[in-house]
Protein backbone atom coordinates (compact mmCIF):
# COMPACT_ATOMS: atom_id res chain seq x y z
CA UNK A 1 0.00 0.00 0.00
CA UNK A 2 1.35 3.39 -0.93
CA UNK A 3 -1.23 5.80 0.49
CA UNK A 4 -0.38 7.91 3.51
CA UNK A 5 -1.28 6.42 6.86
CA UNK A 6 -3.82 9.07 7.84
CA UNK A 7 -4.98 12.60 7.17
CA UNK A 8 -5.44 15.40 9.68
CA UNK A 9 -7.66 18.35 8.92
CA UNK A 10 -6.83 21.11 11.35
CA UNK A 11 -8.80 24.25 12.17
CA UNK A 12 -7.32 27.65 11.42
CA UNK A 13 -7.22 28.11 15.19
CA UNK A 14 -7.77 25.51 17.90
CA UNK A 15 -10.92 26.65 19.69
CA UNK A 16 -12.19 23.44 21.24
CA UNK A 17 -10.87 20.62 23.46
CA UNK A 18 -12.60 18.14 21.16
CA UNK A 19 -10.75 15.86 18.74
CA UNK A 20 -12.78 13.96 16.15
CA UNK A 21 -11.35 10.74 14.71
CA UNK A 22 -12.56 8.20 12.16
CA UNK A 23 -10.43 5.03 12.28
CA UNK A 24 -12.64 2.86 10.05
CA UNK A 25 -13.55 5.09 7.09
CA UNK A 26 -10.31 4.47 5.19
CA UNK A 27 -11.02 3.41 1.63
CA UNK A 28 -7.67 3.06 -0.12
CA UNK A 29 -7.78 -0.56 -1.28
CA UNK A 30 -4.43 -1.16 -2.92
CA UNK A 31 -4.38 -3.49 -5.93
CA UNK A 32 -1.99 -5.91 -4.21
CA UNK A 33 -4.30 -6.16 -1.19
CA UNK A 34 -7.35 -6.79 -3.37
CA UNK A 35 -5.39 -9.41 -5.29
CA UNK A 36 -4.66 -11.27 -2.03
CA UNK A 37 -8.33 -11.30 -1.04
CA UNK A 38 -10.98 -13.79 -2.10
CA UNK A 39 -13.64 -11.06 -1.82
CA UNK A 40 -14.75 -8.79 -4.62
CA UNK A 41 -14.22 -4.99 -4.34
CA UNK A 42 -17.75 -4.47 -2.97
CA UNK A 43 -17.79 -7.31 -0.46
CA UNK A 44 -14.50 -6.24 1.09
CA UNK A 45 -16.00 -2.83 1.92
CA UNK A 46 -18.81 -4.30 4.05
CA UNK A 47 -17.05 -3.65 7.36
CA UNK A 48 -15.91 -0.16 6.35
CA UNK A 49 -17.45 2.87 8.08
CA UNK A 50 -18.07 4.33 4.66
CA UNK A 51 -18.34 8.13 4.42
CA UNK A 52 -18.11 8.74 8.18
CA UNK A 53 -15.14 11.03 7.56
CA UNK A 54 -17.35 13.08 5.23
CA UNK A 55 -20.12 13.29 7.82
CA UNK A 56 -17.71 14.90 10.30
CA UNK A 57 -15.73 16.92 7.75
CA UNK A 58 -17.04 20.21 9.15
CA UNK A 59 -15.30 19.76 12.51
CA UNK A 60 -12.36 22.06 11.64
CA UNK A 61 -14.81 24.89 10.86
CA UNK A 62 -15.76 24.78 14.54
CA UNK A 63 -12.21 24.79 15.84
CA UNK A 64 -11.58 21.06 16.25
CA UNK A 65 -9.25 18.73 14.30
CA UNK A 66 -10.41 15.66 12.39
CA UNK A 67 -8.13 12.62 12.14
CA UNK A 68 -9.03 10.10 9.46
CA UNK A 69 -7.45 6.75 8.63
CA UNK A 70 -6.50 6.03 5.04
CA UNK A 71 -6.04 2.26 5.18
CA UNK A 72 -9.31 0.31 5.29
CA UNK A 73 -10.45 -1.63 8.31
CA UNK A 74 -10.21 -4.90 6.37
CA UNK A 75 -6.45 -4.27 6.00
CA UNK A 76 -5.68 -3.15 9.57
CA UNK A 77 -8.14 -2.38 12.34
CA UNK A 78 -7.05 0.71 14.24
CA UNK A 79 -9.69 0.13 16.91
CA UNK A 80 -7.84 -2.94 18.17
CA UNK A 81 -4.73 -3.33 20.26
CA UNK A 82 -1.56 -3.78 18.22
CA UNK A 83 -1.03 -7.23 19.75
CA UNK A 84 -4.49 -8.66 18.99
CA UNK A 85 -3.09 -11.09 16.44
CA UNK A 86 -5.26 -13.92 15.15
CA UNK A 87 -3.39 -17.25 14.78
CA UNK A 88 -6.04 -18.37 12.29
CA UNK A 89 -4.86 -15.78 9.77
CA UNK A 90 -1.25 -14.99 10.75
CA UNK A 91 1.52 -17.57 10.67
CA UNK A 92 3.67 -18.08 13.75
CA UNK A 93 1.23 -16.58 16.26
CA UNK A 94 0.59 -18.53 19.43
CA UNK A 95 -2.85 -18.75 20.94
CA UNK A 96 -3.06 -16.75 24.13
CA UNK A 97 -5.88 -15.99 26.54
CA UNK A 98 -9.33 -16.03 24.96
CA UNK A 99 -10.17 -12.80 23.19
CA UNK A 100 -13.69 -12.72 21.72
CA UNK A 101 -12.74 -10.17 19.05
CA UNK A 102 -9.83 -12.27 17.82
CA UNK A 103 -11.87 -15.47 18.08
CA UNK A 104 -14.53 -13.98 15.82
CA UNK A 105 -11.93 -13.00 13.22
CA UNK A 106 -11.84 -9.31 14.10
CA UNK A 107 -8.34 -8.85 15.44
CA UNK A 108 -5.99 -6.05 14.49
CA UNK A 109 -5.38 -7.84 11.17
CA UNK A 110 -8.94 -8.97 10.42
CA UNK A 111 -9.64 -12.44 9.12
CA UNK A 112 -13.23 -11.64 8.11
CA UNK A 113 -15.47 -8.76 7.11
CA UNK A 114 -19.17 -8.36 7.91
CA UNK A 115 -21.23 -11.53 8.27
CA UNK A 116 -18.10 -13.60 8.83
CA UNK A 117 -16.92 -13.61 5.22
CA UNK A 118 -13.26 -14.62 5.00
CA UNK A 119 -10.89 -12.06 3.50
CA UNK A 120 -8.05 -14.42 2.52
CA UNK A 121 -7.44 -17.92 1.29
CA UNK A 122 -4.67 -19.09 3.59
CA UNK A 123 -2.57 -17.10 6.03
CA UNK A 124 -0.36 -14.01 6.08
CA UNK A 125 3.21 -14.15 7.30
CA UNK A 126 4.08 -12.65 10.66
CA UNK A 127 6.37 -10.23 8.83
CA UNK A 128 3.43 -8.93 6.78
CA UNK A 129 1.36 -8.41 9.91
CA UNK A 130 4.19 -6.65 11.72
CA UNK A 131 4.73 -4.40 8.71
CA UNK A 132 1.10 -3.23 8.81
CA UNK A 133 1.40 -2.43 12.49
CA UNK A 134 4.61 -0.49 11.95
CA UNK A 135 3.48 1.46 8.89
CA UNK A 136 -0.17 2.10 9.71
CA UNK A 137 -1.19 1.33 13.31
CA UNK A 138 1.59 3.12 15.17
CA UNK A 139 1.59 6.32 13.07
CA UNK A 140 -2.19 6.71 13.44
CA UNK A 141 -2.13 6.28 17.20
CA UNK A 142 0.89 8.53 17.60
CA UNK A 143 -1.01 11.23 15.70
CA UNK A 144 -4.15 10.68 17.77
CA UNK A 145 -2.36 11.00 21.10
CA UNK A 146 -0.54 14.06 19.79
CA UNK A 147 -3.83 15.80 18.98
CA UNK A 148 -5.23 14.91 22.41
CA UNK A 149 -2.09 16.20 24.12
CA UNK A 150 -2.37 19.45 22.18
CA UNK A 151 -6.00 19.89 23.26
CA UNK A 152 -5.17 19.05 26.86
CA UNK A 153 -2.29 21.49 26.95
CA UNK A 154 -4.52 24.26 25.61
CA UNK A 155 -7.75 23.61 27.55
CA UNK A 156 -6.82 21.41 30.51
CA UNK A 157 -9.11 18.66 29.16
CA UNK A 158 -9.20 16.64 25.95
CA UNK A 159 -12.34 15.03 24.51
CA UNK A 160 -12.08 12.34 21.85
CA UNK A 161 -15.15 11.70 19.71
CA UNK A 162 -14.38 8.37 18.05
CA UNK A 163 -16.67 8.26 15.00
CA UNK A 164 -18.14 5.03 13.63
CA UNK A 165 -21.14 3.63 11.81
CA UNK A 166 -23.17 0.52 12.51
CA UNK A 167 -25.24 -1.77 10.30
CA UNK A 168 -28.94 -1.01 10.53
CA UNK A 169 -29.58 -4.60 11.60
CA UNK A 170 -27.24 -4.18 14.60
CA UNK A 171 -30.07 -2.51 16.50
CA UNK A 172 -32.76 -5.10 15.71
CA UNK A 173 -32.61 -6.66 19.15
CA UNK A 174 -32.53 -3.33 20.95
CA UNK A 175 -35.36 -1.99 18.80
CA UNK A 176 -37.71 -4.78 19.89
CA UNK A 177 -37.45 -3.66 23.52
CA UNK A 178 -37.28 0.09 22.92
CA UNK A 179 -40.06 2.61 22.42
CA UNK A 180 -38.09 4.12 19.54
CA UNK A 181 -35.38 2.43 17.50
CA UNK A 182 -31.99 3.89 18.54
CA UNK A 183 -30.14 5.70 15.75
CA UNK A 184 -27.05 6.72 17.72
CA UNK A 185 -25.15 4.62 20.25
CA UNK A 186 -22.71 6.39 22.55
CA UNK A 187 -20.07 4.17 24.13
CA UNK A 188 -18.19 5.29 27.22
CA UNK A 189 -17.44 1.83 28.61
CA UNK A 190 -20.18 2.33 31.18
CA UNK A 191 -18.61 5.47 32.58
CA UNK A 192 -14.98 4.32 32.59
CA UNK A 193 -13.91 6.23 29.47
CA UNK A 194 -15.52 9.64 29.95
CA UNK A 195 -16.98 11.87 32.62
CA UNK A 196 -20.74 11.40 32.96
CA UNK A 197 -21.55 15.11 32.71
CA UNK A 198 -19.67 15.28 29.44
CA UNK A 199 -21.47 12.26 27.98
CA UNK A 200 -24.75 13.89 29.00
CA UNK A 201 -23.83 16.94 26.93
CA UNK A 202 -22.88 14.88 23.89
CA UNK A 203 -26.08 12.88 24.14
CA UNK A 204 -28.08 16.09 24.42
CA UNK A 205 -26.47 17.43 21.25
CA UNK A 206 -27.62 14.42 19.22
CA UNK A 207 -31.05 14.35 20.87
CA UNK A 208 -31.59 18.05 20.14
CA UNK A 209 -31.11 17.22 16.46
CA UNK A 210 -34.04 14.81 16.69
CA UNK A 211 -31.95 11.63 16.83
CA UNK A 212 -32.77 8.71 19.11
CA UNK A 213 -29.78 8.02 21.35
CA UNK A 214 -28.84 5.14 23.61
CA UNK A 215 -25.68 4.28 25.53
CA UNK A 216 -23.35 1.29 25.63
CA UNK A 217 -25.72 -1.25 24.09
CA UNK A 218 -24.74 -3.02 21.98
CA UNK A 219 -21.53 -0.98 21.58
CA UNK A 220 -19.79 0.18 24.74
CA UNK A 221 -16.51 1.15 23.10
CA UNK A 222 -13.59 -0.97 21.93
CA UNK A 223 -9.82 -0.48 22.09
CA UNK A 224 -9.75 3.27 21.40
CA UNK A 225 -12.24 4.09 24.15
CA UNK A 226 -10.45 1.77 26.55
CA UNK A 227 -6.97 3.04 25.77
CA UNK A 228 -7.67 6.77 25.54
CA UNK A 229 -10.48 7.25 28.02
CA UNK A 230 -8.76 8.53 31.16
CA UNK A 231 -11.27 10.87 32.85
CA UNK A 232 -9.19 11.20 36.02
CA UNK A 233 -6.38 12.62 33.86
CA UNK A 234 -8.65 14.99 31.97
CA UNK A 235 -8.74 12.85 28.83
CA UNK A 236 -12.15 11.55 27.77
CA UNK A 237 -13.16 9.18 24.98
CA UNK A 238 -16.66 8.66 23.62
CA UNK A 239 -17.40 6.23 20.81
CA UNK A 240 -20.22 7.31 18.48
CA UNK A 241 -22.02 4.72 16.34
CA UNK A 242 -24.41 6.00 13.66
CA UNK A 243 -27.05 3.87 11.95
CA UNK A 244 -25.90 3.58 8.34
CA UNK A 245 -29.46 3.56 7.05
CA UNK A 246 -29.66 7.26 7.91
CA UNK A 247 -27.30 8.26 5.14
CA UNK A 248 -26.22 5.36 2.91
CA UNK A 249 -27.26 2.34 0.91
CA UNK A 250 -25.46 -0.40 2.83
CA UNK A 251 -25.77 -3.09 0.17
CA UNK A 252 -24.16 -0.97 -2.54
CA UNK A 253 -21.93 1.13 -0.23
CA UNK A 254 -23.27 4.35 -1.70
CA UNK A 255 -24.54 7.62 -0.27
CA UNK A 256 -28.32 7.63 -0.31
CA UNK A 257 -30.71 10.49 -1.10
CA UNK A 258 -30.65 11.63 2.55
CA UNK A 259 -26.87 11.96 2.77
CA UNK A 260 -26.55 15.73 2.32
CA UNK A 261 -29.43 16.49 4.67
CA UNK A 262 -28.01 14.19 7.33
CA UNK A 263 -24.56 15.72 7.01
CA UNK A 264 -26.15 19.15 7.49
CA UNK A 265 -27.94 17.83 10.57
CA UNK A 266 -24.66 16.57 11.99
CA UNK A 267 -23.09 19.97 11.37
CA UNK A 268 -25.35 21.31 14.10
CA UNK A 269 -24.40 18.43 16.40
CA UNK A 270 -20.71 19.10 15.79
CA UNK A 271 -21.25 22.77 16.60
CA UNK A 272 -22.87 21.85 19.93
CA UNK A 273 -20.18 19.35 20.91
CA UNK A 274 -17.26 21.62 20.03
CA UNK A 275 -18.86 24.44 22.02
CA UNK A 276 -18.69 22.48 25.27
CA UNK A 277 -17.04 24.73 27.81
CA UNK A 278 -14.92 22.49 30.02
CA UNK A 279 -14.19 25.43 32.35
CA UNK A 280 -17.85 25.49 33.33
CA UNK A 281 -18.32 21.75 33.70
CA UNK A 282 -17.47 19.81 36.86
CA UNK A 283 -15.30 17.31 35.00
CA UNK A 284 -12.80 15.06 36.67
CA UNK A 285 -9.28 16.46 36.41
CA UNK A 286 -5.77 15.72 37.55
Amino acid sequence: MTASTFTVKRPDRLRSPVVFASPHSGRFYAPDFLARSVLDPLEIRSSEDAFVDELFADAPAFGAPLLTATAPRAFVDLNRSSDEFDPAVIEGVRRIAHNPRVASGLGVIPRVVANGRAIYHGKLTRAEADDRITRFWHPYHTALQGLLDEAHDRFGQAILIDCHSMPHEAMDGVARSAIQRPQIVLGDRFGAAADGALVDRVEAAFAAAGLVVTRNAPFAGAYVAQAYGRPSRGQHAIQVEIDRALYMDEARVRRNADFDAFRDLLRGVIAEITAIDVDRMPLAAE
